[in-house]
């Protein structure tokens, strides 16, 4: 359960910003997407491998 303390006199706006990065740390919503569909553990270390390469790349060439 996220719990955001809201100040004397704090807008609303500010406190739902702070509430929103919050729950995006959690990372609750990408979890419930990944559990829509069964993905193989296979697919998921391919996936990581690539995406490890691309940054690696793009390290790389800023050197």
């Amino acid at each position: 359960m996220i719990i955001i303390p809201v100040k004397e006199g704090e807008q609303i706006d500010r406190a739902l910003k702070r509430f929103k990065k919050k729950f995006l740390r959690t990372g609750t919503m990408k979890q419930l997407r990944s559990r829509k569909q069964f993905t193989k553990k296979s697919i998921i270390l391919r996936e990581q491998k690539l995406k490890a390469a691309y940054s690696q790349k793009l390290l790389q060439e800023d050197e």
